[in-house]
């Protein structure tokens, strides 16, 4: 839940035992830590449990809730996508599961190299689609900016993936992140289409500690996080702050801790506003699409299934 300006910054009160909570519409939440945020490792998991619970999240949602006993899911080479295929074999059993390589011209070869490391590894189905000839049929008709191709990519890949989907009667699976979610960054109507995401409420961090768990191969674990949409692009390098920073930056702000607390426990000033202006930048795209509502059974907002709540 956050306030209706961005990051949480509800009211804060303290009892008289000193204890401190905030007002979330009229409601008291408590503060899970101290008062003054720490850096003895806050966004350590068990990571045994974790993926325990992520594999019966995934046959839950996909087998018992839509009766789908198959995934299909992008495999680019990095760390996300390996965990979730790793998860994936898991909930259905590798000879249902389809990993799809989707390389553009530009894609570095490692990145296929990687995702077959994990194609092997696990036993997995597999599908290399080049999209070259799709994303190129549009730009030689509109002059693109990198960063415009690298969406036009994205986008082509969902394309793909989904189609793929029909024809299998598998269901995608996401791939995406809480850190590239809380930023916004990923591409809107592409990295963030498929209807199942089990990594979704772990940060970067968080997804690097479950792969050393589930023995992804090293080589993925150890690269630079890179979309791959763009030469020599790496996703530090657009953020311009390490996951480590802004993973533990995020962890507090949304725990309510003020910015104020976190630059006088020694983290830069600089980092944390930053942070707080991607999130606040970034808002509308964790939103669904805005609909005007003109009835009391809108749909999202009135008319809800008992599994919506």
């Amino acid at each position: 839940m956050c306030p209706p300006s961005g990051l949480l910054s509800w009211p804060q009160v303290a009892n008289s035992d000193g204890s401190k909570y905030h007002l979330v519409h009229g409601r008291a939440r408590f503060l899970e830590f101290e008062d003054r945020p720490h850096s003895s490792e806050p966004l350590r998991l068990n990571a045994e449990v974790v993926s325990t619970w992520l594999v019966q999240f995934l046959r839950d949602e996909c087998i018992r809730r839509r009766g789908i006993t198959q995934a299909v899911l992008g495999l680019s080479g990095g760390i996300d996508s390996a965990v979730t295929a790793y998860l994936c074999a898991q909930a259905f059993g590798p000879d249902n599961v389809v990993a799809v390589r989707i390389p553009y011209k530009t894609s570095s070869p490692d990145s296929l190299t990687h995702a077959q490391l994990v194609i092997d590894h696990l036993g997995l189905q597999a599908l290399t689609v080049d999209i070259t000839g799709m994303v190129d049929g549009y730009a030689d008709w509109e002059a693109l900016t990198p960063r415009r191709l690298g969406n036009v990519c994205a986008r082509a890949r969902m394309i793909v993936l989904f189609d793929l989907s029909a024809k299998l009667g598998a269901l995608p699976i996401g791939t995406g992140n809480k850190t590239e979610r809380m930023f916004g960054y990923f591409t809107w109507h592409a990295d963030d289409s498929p209807p199942i995401n089990p990594l979704g409420d772990l940060f970067k961090t968080q997804v690097r500690q479950l792969a050393e768990h589930l023995q992804v191969p090293e080589p993925i674990r150890k690269k630079l996080p890179t979309a791959d949409l763009e030469p020599d692009q790496t996703d530090e390098g657009d953020l311009g702050i390490t996951y480590e920073e802004a993973d533990r930056i995020l962890h507090y702000r949304m725990k309510g801790f003020p910015a104020r607390l976190l630059v006088e426990a020694g983290f830069e000033e600089r980092k944390v506003t930053q942070v707080d202006r991607w999130v606040d930048a970034t808002h509308w795209k964790r939103r669904p699409p805005t609909v005007a509502m003109l009835s009391s059974s809108s749909i999202g907002d009135y008319y809800l299934r008992p599994v919506d709540y």
